[in-house]
């Protein structure tokens, strides 16, 4: 699991730019919990310094070993930003819909709609977002885009390709792709900076598989040190937990993830 759809590194915001440079991959269909597809990602890369993340293959799934009967304590104990109490079972009924909708694809959009924007409107703690959402060590976790949303919640749908995305807190790293089986995929690579609840990323690297081939890497020219800030593709996170995790883009498109699993291959 944001910018214009203009440049590589403006991926991930609205419906329409959430992929616009990752474009490519049959979507998933989480059939119960846990949902499990799987995808093949491309081998490893030799004779490139950047940090590397693992390989093999992808099960996208609500992460069984993490699921809860309930919605997390902290989201029940939540406070508004300027110390107002937020009905904590309107929350709570928003992250069910979510999940129901990560596991069936067949909530109706404008339930999902309305869930994003009590979330939102709650304006949750985000001190443990980070940590929930990369892990405390590398390579990270990995996140399935389920569903993107128009600019001021106006429209969205199911995402309908299989977007995986990684982000590693220990390293800072993040990792974006499109997977389209034995078709090929593409993914981008680059550092991301969080601040509050604002996670800002720089793409530095583009990664091209077609069929049996090894994968071609571009680099984007991003390889300084310069710290990414809110003038590059950003998220702004409104709720992470073990199972989902819901963002804005930075050209205002809303969307929610589900955790997946991350599996080598034999």
């Amino acid at each position: 699991m944001v910018s214009s759809t203009t440049a590589p590194s403006n991926l991930l915001s609205t419906s329409s730019t959430f992929f616009t440079s990752n474009s490519t991959h049959t979507f998933l269909r989480p059939s119960k919990l846990p949902c499990i597809s799987k995808i093949t990602l491309p081998p490893k890369i030799t004779h490139t310094h950047l940090p590397r993340f693992h390989r093999g293959k992808t099960r996208a799934a609500i992460d069984e070993g993490n699921q809860s009967a309930t919605v997390p304590i902290a989201v029940q104990e939540q406070q508004l930003s300027k110390g107002v109490v937020h009905d904590a079972k309107e929350v709570e009924e928003s992250v069910k819909v979510l999940k129901n909708a990560a596991k069936t694809r067949q909530v109706p959009k404008e339930e999902v709609l309305s869930a994003f924007s009590v979330i939102e409107k709650a304006k949750l703690d985000p001190s443990g977002f980070l940590n929930t959402l990369g892990g405390s060590k590398s390579p990270g976790r990995t996140w399935m885009l389920i569903f993107t949303a128009q600019k001021q919640l106006k429209g969205g749908s199911y995402f309908p390709l299989t977007a995986v995305q990684r982000f590693d807190a220990a390293g800072k790293r993040i990792e974006n792709g499109i997977y389209l089986g034995p078709i090929g995929c593409l993914t981008f690579e680059g550092r991301f900076s969080w601040k509050n609840r604002i996670l800002a990323f720089i793409f530095e690297c583009i990664r091209i598989k077609v069929g049996p081939f090894n994968p071609l890497e571009i680099s984007l020219g991003q390889k300084d040190d310069r710290e990414p800030g809110t003038k590059d593709p950003f998220f702004v996170w409104f709720y992470i937990d073990e199972e989902i995790a819901v963002a804005r883009g930075r050209s205002g498109g809303t969307a929610f993830w589900c955790r997946c699993r991350h599996v080598m291959s034999p």
